[in-house]
């Protein structure tokens, strides 16, 4: 549906309908800028939706303005919102271009799922990266609850609630208990734990949901499972 946002009853139907995905589209924001190395050099980010609905018919400037505001809030004291979004990214040398992909399916539900990719450069996790090149990251809602369902090429499923910890390992016996010991010694709850893997005993990535940050000592611990190559702690 789209409107002009300057009318407060269309204002209400897009919020009413799009309520869900607004946290989304923020935290898929946080957790892409958060995994560039450096975190400044942002500069060109693609934003893919994936919709049974015509393009016509899915509004998607207050998702772009919260996309927006998780890619710049976590690196700099700026506030986003809705009606700045814009002006800050262009401000910022910021360029956001959008994609629509057109799902077979019932309309009723506006949105699939939200893909964010930033490229040009490098990150700090370096299985975040496509096979393009790029970070890559995507979520959906499911009953009312924004999921991680997707990073670099892995798929997982890990509720953005909280913070996330993502650690790419080799895939193999145990390692979700020792993580998960660690953590637990530290008095840190795991509220998922999610494995994506390539193939069995070939490289895999585990995204785990926590609600306390960990200490830098716990996340030392971590680094230092020998099957774990490379790991980063996400805040949201």
């Amino acid at each position: 549906m789209q409107c002009r946002f300057d009318s407060w009853q269309c204002i209400q139907r897009v919020l009413t309908e799009l309520k869900p995905f607004v946290e989304l589209a923020e935290k898929l924001g946080r957790l892409a800028v958060q995994l560039v190395a450096g975190g400044l050099g942002v500069k060109t980010v693609k934003v893919s939706y994936a919709s049974s609905r015509a393009p016509d018919d899915l509004d998607t400037r207050l998702l772009r303005a919260m996309i927006t505001k998780g890619l710049i809030e976590p690196i700099s004291s700026v506030f986003v919102n809705l009606v700045n979004a814009d002006y800050t990214a262009k401000q910022r040398g910021l360029r956001i271009t959008e994609e629509r992909i057109i799902l077979d399916g019932s309309p009723e539900n506006p949105l699939e799922s939200i893909q964010v990719q930033i490229a040009n450069v490098e990150s700090k996790f370096a299985s975040a990266m496509s096979e393009t090149g790029e970070i890559r990251v995507e979520g959906q809602v499911k009953d009312g609850i924004p999921y991680l369902s997707k990073v670099g090429s892995f798929d997982v499923d890990v509720s953005l609630e909280g913070s996330i910890i993502l650690c790419r390992q080799v895939d193999q016996p145990g390692m979700i208990g020792k993580v998960g010991n660690i953590l637990g010694d530290e008095n840190v709850n795991v509220s998922f734990m999610s494995v994506g893997r390539i193939a069995p005993r070939k490289q895999a990535v585990m995204a785990i949901g926590v609600d306390e940050p960990p200490s830098k000592e716990a996340l030392k611990k971590i680094g230092d499972v020998p099957a774990i190559e490379e790991f980063v702690f996400l805040k949201l």
